[in-house]
């Protein structure tokens, strides 16, 4: 998952009392009920129970991580396309995207003074090599930071140590540390990793250096060595560090991939509902968690429709997007490239949280629309997921639509350990539960169903 600060105006609806949905259309929407409980029963119990596991285990084994620009991203994306025609879902295509072809070499790491050790470190992607012998200094904030002058901080190594309050907050100083550090004169940054909880362990993602300044090398190391680097610092002791981080960047190509489920009447109003999750990952975990989960069940919500014999009115289409974690380069392209489409979308909705327990979902878009989705959720009440939140907090592709106005969702999951693997050799099958997934594939399945159904649109 990349983080996306993406301005949706926070359109919250406090309690499902604020909604005035007809009479006709509440019992529309409850006329489903039959339908959903055989999809969960089906998917929870019945003939579908373990299946989604299994494909996303068969997938993970073969592939482990699937980082953009390498071939073994584009193979897994074969993998998808020809899955999804084994599935019988024959309506499967591609589209290319150029993309950054960043590749991780070695980094090594040792602190000379006043102590002498190794420390594990892991370049930030996208940051350009090098090797620097300085010393360092130790700040928790940025704050700090502007406070020392620019002598105070010229040819040195900026290490960051901030504290874990939320991801969203927390992330900056991975995304834009090094180049806030390199406005003032350092030549190489180390940020904590962005995690809650560590066995020593290394978190890495996205940095992009800021226009105007000088791009050196970041890298990421564990909460440990940042505190134990931050103590020495506050105790006023000069800390000499040996940074030597070797990293390469060129052009690549890459693919988006569809497949839609068509409906029985193209020509109704707003004809596409989007399920999606993104099939890049980081090169060091396995991306079962970030974000290998999100695809199979946005798969596996098509393939159980067409088990079922179950043809919504409009097509239900999913998508696997690419270079998500590169920030979003692969729906930003889509997007661009078919803006028309916009007017196409009835909703959108995307899983790239963790497929943990499932709670419901979080919304973006009218206070009509989201009535509609919050009674929709009381179909799901057998596998208590009717949480309803906003504003869309966790689909960072669909935000390009979300934010010009279509009807978007996440999914809301019991996440709360999702950042302590996020980004790191933590993100594995281990983390994944079999029952878990199908509760996940269920929720993506009568949602997305039920909404591509609806006589109506999702009002905007």
């Amino acid at each position: 998952m990349q983080f996306c600060y993406c301005g949706i105006s926070n359109n919250k609806i406090d309690n499902v009392n604020e909604c005035q949905l007809s009479a006709e259309l509440k019992q529309e929407i409850h006329s489903y009920e039959a339908v959903a409980n055989k999809i969960i029963e089906e998917i929870v119990h019945g003939k579908f129970k373990g299946h989604t596991y299994d494909m996303l285990a068969k997938f993970i084994d073969k592939f482990g991580p699937r980082l953009t620009g390498t071939q073994n991203l584009e193979d897994s994306i074969d993998y998808m396309v020809e899955l999804s025609k084994n599935l019988s879902l024959s309506n499967v295509y591609t589209e290319q995207v150029t993309v950054p072809a960043w590749k991780r070499g070695p980094a090594s790491l040792r602190i000379s003074s006043p102590i002498n050790r190794e420390i594990p470190v892991m370049a930030i992607g996208l940051s350009n090599g090098g090797k620097v012998t300085a010393e360092a200094v130790v700040v928790a904030s940025f704050q700090e930071l502007e406070a020392l002058s620019d002598d105070q901080i010229k040819n040195k190594i900026v290490v960051y140590n901030p504290a874990f309050t939320s991801y969203g907050e927390t992330v900056k100083y991975r995304s834009r540390g090094a180049s806030v550090a390199a406005a003032k004169g350092a030549s190489a940054a180390l940020v904590r990793s962005v995690t809650q909880k560590s066995i020593r362990s290394i978190h890495t993602g996205m940095q992009t250096y800021l226009p105007n300044t000088n791009k050196i090398p970041v890298g990421t190391i564990s909460l440990e060595d940042a505190d134990m680097l931050h103590r020495i610092h506050k105790r006023g002791e000069k800390i000499v560090l040996e940074l030597d981080i070797d990293t390469s960047l060129s052009e690549g190509t890459s693919r988006n991939t569809f497949v839609d489920l068509s409906g029985s009447q193209p020509n109704i109003s707003r004809p596409i509902v989007v399920v999606s999750g993104h099939i890049d990952s980081w090169d060091i975990g396995d991306g079962a968690m970030d974000d290998g989960g999100g695809v199979m069940v946005s798969l596996a919500a098509l393939h159980f429709m067409k088990e079922l014999s179950l043809t919504a009115k409009r097509t239900v289409r999913a998508i696997f997007w690419t270079a998500e974690e590169q920030g979003l380069l692969g729906a930003e392209a889509h997007v661009k490239s078919h803006k028309e489409e916009e007017d196409l979308l009835s909703f959108a909705m995307e899983s790239d949280m963790g497929t943990f327990a499932p709670r419901g979902l979080d919304f973006s878009g009218s206070h009509e629309a989201g009535c509609i989705i919050q009674e929709i959720l009381q179909l799901l009440s057998p596998i208590n997921a009717t949480e309803f939140k906003t504003p869309l907090d966790g689909g960072p592709d669909i935000t390009f639509w979300a934010q010009n106005g279509v009807p978007a969702s996440s999914l809301l999951n019991a996440n709360e350990e999702y950042f302590w693997y996020h980004h790191s050799v933590g993100d594995s099958m281990l983390v994944e539960d079999p029952h878990n997934l199908d509760l996940c594939a269920a929720v993506w399945t009568v949602v997305s169903y039920v909404v591509a159904d609806l006589n109506m649109p999702l009002p905007r």
